[in-house]
């Protein structure tokens, strides 16, 4: 991760960045609409199931498993190819991502330990920990320079520094560049597209920005498409003032794309039809 100085607090330092700001507003505004619908007060739960089913999709749509919503919904053996294996993974991510908000804060490693251990889901020593000098990594779709294991593990120790410290810096920042540097660095031999999606919801959610989870980025980031994904990202591996603004606003867009998606589903509810 590159700031633009020698901030205190380089997350804050990040949210002032051109473009930012207004990013930041429109993804409130988008999420207040969706809390202020009158579906969302009386039957939230269904809501937020609803976003964890499409938001594990769009997930692993981002990770070379682009089936459609109503084949999710009617599986329930995921271990038959490798397709079914992604989605499997997402859907068990989506899962387990609520249980880990308590932690988060404490100890941000521990929790993306457990995260790629639930994705991974088998006893490989390769599993659960940062990868080592030497170790391959599974990640097809992703193919910027790999970082070596040294650098990933000192920026892995930098991130849950920033985050252990708390700061002032927008949710949407912060759930950005964590997901940025996971791409950027694919600490883990596998899964890590998956887990760095996982771990933007997990900051949005522990924020309080999106505390029932219903405004899935996942599902912005596979309406967006794998082209636009992955340009935005080159923007975050840059470093430059631009490319990390062009991220952050980028993924602002996912979250308000997540939270269209579920408007969609309490009108539907609404009037019956869902």
């Amino acid at each position: 991760m590159s700031t633009t100085g020698a901030s205190a607090d380089p997350l804050a330092a990040l949210g002032s960045l051109p473009g930012v700001p207004e990013a930041v507003e429109s993804v409130r505004k988008a999420v207040d609409r969706v809390y202020g619908h009158r579906i969302m007060r009386r039957r939230s739960n269904e809501i937020t199931s609803e976003a964890a089913l499409r938001g594990a999709r769009g997930s692993a749509a981002l990770s070379g498993a682009d089936w459609a919503l109503e084949e999710v919904r009617r599986r329930t053996d995921f271990s038959g190819d490798d397709q079914a294996r992604v989605m499997g993974a997402a859907l068990r991510l989506t899962a387990e991502a609520g249980q880990l908000l308590s932690i988060w804060r404490q100890s941000p490693l521990r929790v993306l330990a457990r995260l790629h251990l639930v994705a991974a889901a088998d006893g490989d020593e390769q599993v659960g920990r940062p990868r080592q000098e030497g170790e391959a990594v599974d990640e097809p779709l992703i193919e910027l320079p790999l970082p070596s294991a040294a650098e990933a593990h000192g920026r892995l120790d930098g991130l849950a520094e920033l985050i252990i410290a708390g700061g002032s810096a927008p949710a949407l920042v912060t759930a950005a560049v964590v997901h940025g540097e996971l791409l950027a660095l694919r600490p883990f031999t596998s899964h890590n597209g998956l887990v760095a999606r996982t771990a933007e919801r997990v900051v949005l959610v522990g924020s309080g920005l999106d505390p029932k989870s219903v405004c899935a980025a996942e599902v912005g980031h596979a309406e967006l498409g794998r082209a636009a994904y992955l340009a935005a990202l080159d923007g975050y591996v840059s470093g430059t003032p631009e490319g990390m603004a062009a991220w952050i606003a980028h993924c602002g867009k996912a979250v308000e794309l997540g939270a269209r998606e579920s408007m969609a589903v309490c009108e539907a509810l609404q009037r019956g039809a869902a």
